[in-house]
Formats: C-alpha cells, sequence, structure tokens
C-alpha cells in the first residue's frame, strides 16, 4: 500500500524525534552529550553584605558546580585581600574547564572575591578601619563591615560541610608556589581535620610548609579561614602562588593544576595521564616542612640578593649581604640549615628583625630564638653632651 492516505507529517518522519517527548527533541546545550552519569549544573549568583548609604547593593559573587552523582564538596575562597588577584583568575579557569570535562561525582563551590573593597583600591588590606580580612574569622553577623563579611563566607561554607576547603593567595613577587598547614588547632574538635590537612597537602604537588605559632602571634592564626574551618573539624589548605597585584599566567595554571590534583584524589574527576608536580618537590619530595623566615638583617642598608625562589641551598650558603649608604658591606646573612627558598622581598631595603626571605626546611632547629639573642653584643655607649636633653630655663 502507498502512504497517500497518511498524514504529512507521517510520510516522512524524523527518526531520532518521531518517539521522543518534546522537551527531549531540544536537550539543554550544556548537558545534551553529556551521559546522565556526569551531568553538570552550573550556577552562579551572590550573596549579599549590605546595603550602602546610596542604596547600592554590595554583593560577594559566588560559583557552584553540581554533579548530578552525589559526592565530595570542595570550596575555593579567592582575594581575602585585595592586592592578591592571581585565585581569582584561577578560579575563574577551574569553572572554564569543568564545563568542558564535568565532574563524575560531587560539587565545587567557590567565593572568587572575598574582598571586593580592598580589590576595588589595589589594597591589602580592607579600606574602612584597615582590618586584616583573614585575620577576622569566623566574623560576627553584627561586627564591624569586615567581620561580618568573614561572618557571611564562614557560614556559608561550614553550613554546607564540606569535604577540604582551598583559599588561594599570592605571596612576594619573587616566590614560587607552596602550601600551607596552619599550626595545630588548640580544639579537640579540630585534630582530625588537621590531620587530614596533612594527608591531602603532599598530594597537591606543591612544597608544603607547616606553619608555627608562637604566643604572640597564635591568636592571629587563629582567626585565618583555614585555621578557623580547622578549628570546627573542617579540612582547610591555604596556596600560595606567589606574584601578588598581576595576573601571572604561569601561577595561575599551577593553581588550577593543584585544583585538579585535589579533584583527582577525591575522585571527583577522572586521572589524568600524569599528575601535577611542581620541581620544588624534587629535593624533599612530598616530605612536610616548616616554614622560617631566618636569617633576618641586623643592620639598615641595602640588600642584594645572591639566591633565587625555588632553589635549594646548604648550611652556610650567603643568601644575601646588607650595604650601608657608601657600599660598606655590613653583613652576610647565611643559610643555618638546609632548605629550599621560597621566596624574597619585593623591596632591597633591610632594617633589622625585619624578615626578608622566606624558606622550606626539614627540621626546627632547638632554641633558635635564644642563640641569636646570645650572639648579639650588648655595646653601652655615652651619649654626647649635644644629644642630652637640656632642662628649660625658669620664667621670671
Amino acid at each position: 500500500m502507498g502512504d497517500g492516505h497518511l498524514k504529512p507529517e507521517a510520510r516522512n518522519p524524523k527518526p531520532e524525534t518521531r518517539n521522543l517527548k518534546p522537551e527531549a527533541r531540544n536537550p539543554k546545550p550544556e548537558t545534551r552529550n553529556l551521559k546522565p552519569a556526569t551531568r553538570q549544573e552550573l550556577r552562579y549568583s551572590y550573596q549579599q553584605v549590605f546595603i550602602a548609604s546610596d542604596l547600592a547593593r554590595r554583593r560577594l559573587p559566588m560559583i557552584r558546580a553540581h554533579s548530578t552523582q552525589e559526592g565530595p564538596l570542595v570550596w575555593l575562597t579567592a582575594c581575602a585581600h585585595g592586592d592578591e588577584v592571581g585565585g581569582i583568575a584561577v578560579i575563574h579557569e577551574v569553572f572554564r574547564r569543568l564545563r568542558k570535562n564535568p565532574l563524575l561525582r560531587g560539587a565545587v563551590h567557590a567565593f572568587p572575591l572575598m574582598n571586593p573593597f580592598a580589590f576595588e583600591l589595589g589594597t591589602r588590606h580592607f579600606p574602612l578601619g584597615n582590618e586584616d580580612l583573614n585575620r577576622c574569622f569566623p566574623g560576627s553577623a553584627t561586627g564591624s563591615l569586615a567581620s561580618r563579611i568573614a561572618w557571611r563566607v564562614f557560614e556559608s561554607i561550614r553550613s554546607s560541610a564540606p569535604t577540604v576547603v582551598l583559599d588561594l593567595h599570592n605571596d612576594w613577587t619573587n616566590s614560587i608556589p607552596y602550601s600551607i598547614v596552619d599550626p595545630p588547632p588548640p580544639q579537640a574538635t579540630g585534630r582530625e581535620a588537621y590531620q587530614r590537612c596533612q594527608e591531602l597537602a603532599p598530594k597537591l604537588g606543591l612544597v608544603v610548609v607547616v606553619e608555627r605559632a608562637d604566643a604572640e602571634d597564635a591568636l592571629g592564626w587563629q582567626q585565618t579561614l583555614s585555621a578557623s574551618l580547622i578549628a570546627r573539624g573542617i579540612p582547610a589548605l591555604t596556596i600560595e602562588l606567589g606574584e601578588a597585584r598581576v595576573i601571572n599566567e604561569a601561577n595561575v595554571e599551577v593553581g588550577v593544576s593543584v585544583v585538579f590534583n585535589l579533584l583527582e584524589e577525591l575522585e571527583m574527576l577522572g586521572p589524568r595521564p600524569k599528575p601535577f608536580q611542581h620541581p620544588s618537590t624534587a629535593l624533599f619530595g612530598r616530605r612536610l616542612l616548616y616554614y622560617s623566615d631566618q636569617p633576618c638583617p641586623s643592620s639598615s642598608g641595602l640588600v642584594r640578593f645572591h639566591v633565587r625562589p625555588g632553589e635549594a641551598v646548604r648550611k652556610g650558603r650567603v643568601l644575601a649581604r646588607t650595604f650601608n649608604a657608601f657600599g660598606k658591606m655590613l653583613e652576610r646573612l647565611r643559610a643555618p640549615q638546609d632548605g629550599i627558598v621560597l621566596g624574597h622581598s619585593d623591596s632591597s631595603v633591610a632594617l633589622p628583625g625585619i624578615p626578608i626571605l622566606g624558606f622550606a626546611i626539614p627540621h626546627l632547629e632547638p632554641a633558635t630564638q635564644e642563640q641569636a639573642e646570645s650572639r648579639v653584643e650588648l655595646v653601652e655607649e655615652a651619649v654626647p653632651a649635644s644629644e642630652l636633653p637640656v632642662d628649660p630655663v625658669d620664667g621670671p
């Protein structure tokens, strides 16, 4: 029988749509080429902070990628310090690549710009009150503006019960990327999270330094984002990517590789042919090292550096020399032990006791402060008469 009695649309049916429901004929672009197990949803939204006096809304941007398969939740945060912009680009690039290579399971959330006020002015600290946002956590809903932002960020992360948090920062201009494990938390609730940080950090592909906190700066460390999260049982690591103020594409690529190393470790993405490993790890491998800013200059003058970031140094190596205004050498700064140069100061001005170099070292020298003080020669000098204070002349 011919098809003369069939309806026009039945004579040449479209094979791909004739038995499909209408919504299946035009699938959404972001899901039509994906298997059900790898479907992913991307969301872009804001967290409102406050309304300014001119009625403008001040908000924190958020980005989220969710797989249809349940799994770990990873948070990424950046720009707690307004001049540390590299982490923003890392987050942008991570989500751009997730659009092409969706998550197999789990989710990635991000605050790419935690401190928009300092970012707009290119400053490290919060412009109102000169507060360091990364010393304001966990924050307060009724505190200062910086404290309210810290509270908003902290509660958003804490309430989502994440698997791990990576807080992205930038170090000196002349520095290599490295991971930081915060000092051990005083709270018992953070011990397991701290142990998890020590396990995960070496798998990110960077040199790992474990920070110490003496009595003077212990409170400051406890108020960082990562330390505050660890204290409440959430693993969190700080990633220093080097070179603040401008986007260094090489450092951005390192940051993206670190994030993808973590996602692969958590089986949120399939493995790459070769996991990322920074060349600086060749000397000590995946060992946990310690951060050191010693030696420091004991005089004021001009600094000339003799080592480069990423360079391995041996004990006794001359690291830098200082000179006075006439070119006379004042002192040589030598490595107290073997280590890796993480970076050096952005300035060549030496001031007594101010760090100019950062190192990752394999062990801590005992009683370093006492030893340093024992080498200081105390000399009492007579004050010239011309420099002595003069009693005021009594009036009539």
